[in-house]
């Protein structure tokens, strides 16, 4: 998989539940994970959230470290459920800013919200986000991609499934309307990939944990956006890359009364 260049599109490295601290944590998955995507050159390297197994700040001192050794210039960092215990939020507004963030490249715009409760495994965003995510796509023609923490649809070989978040079906009602072209997350350390109405859904495996289900392996993802086409590959830390999905963007004219929908869903 060789670097698109900037004539040909854009790359995202999405990373998630890294789990420092966790005794299932191994340092030279993520290592390695982080010297394959400086190999890459990716425009955005994406971390949707559990950086840390408990929220100390010990642990966000630590993964800090380790995000410090990748080369991309652009990093968009959200938490996870793991890392807003013990008020863990605090420790990461102070190591990487603010909970939610919006990021412009060239004719793509990435906004991740922050879908963590205190303390909850539970993740919920609240109308006060869709409004945020709403003002952030602000140029309507971009590809349009939404990144959090918790999966909105349930995964196949998850085990028990308690912590979609808890206004899924709003949310992704939202989503339709304001035409997101494909939504990322984490999580269940369960790499899957859904085709819902006329967006992706891609959750990201953990990276650097054993802690897994089945027979799933540590492992991120790529995105590449080519003009008319994103590609989703998933990498194995010192191992293959396997081609999740491939879908053609198309860009639709908004249906008719999706402003009155949005309107509703916000206020």
């Amino acid at each position: 998989m060789e670097k698109t260049g900037k004539e040909n599109g854009l790359r995202i490295a999405h990373i998630s539940d890294i789990h420092v601290g966790s005794f299932h944590f191994v340092s030279n998955l993520l290592n390695r994970a982080i010297v394959e995507i400086n190999e890459m050159k990716p425009d955005l390297v994406m971390v949707t959230g559990d950086l840390t197994n408990e929220g100390f700040r010990q642990q966000y001192s630590a993964v800090r470290a380790y995000l410090n050794n990748i080369e991309c210039e652009t990093m968009s960092v959200i938490p996870g459920n793991h890392d807003s215990r013990n008020v863990g939020y605090v420790h990461f507004e102070d190591f990487f800013g603010s909970r939610n963030s919006a990021v412009h490249l060239p004719g793509v715009t990435v906004v991740a919200l922050d879908s963590s409760q205190p303390d909850l495994n539970e993740g919920r965003l609240g109308r006060q986000n869709y409004r945020w995510m709403v003002e952030k796509f602000s140029r309507p023609d971009d590809f349009k991609i939404v990144a959090l923490h918790h999966h909105l649809l349930p995964l196949p070989g998850a085990g028990r499934e308690r912590n979609i978040i808890e206004d899924a079906g709003d949310f992704l009602a939202l989503l339709v309307e304001q035409g997101v072209d494909l939504v990322i997350s984490g999580h269940k350390h369960v790499p899957h990939a859904w085709h819902f109405e006329d967006f992706y859904v891609v959750n990201a495996g953990t990276v650097s944990s054993l802690r897994v289900r089945g027979y799933a392996r540590p492992c991120y993802n790529f995105v590449d956006i080519y003009p008319g086409r994103c590609l989703v590959t998933r990498k194995f830390p010192f191992g293959e890359s396997i081609e999740v999905v491939s879908f053609p963007i198309e860009k639709k004219p908004p249906s008719p009364g999706d402003t009155a929908s949005t309107e509703r869903l916000v206020t």
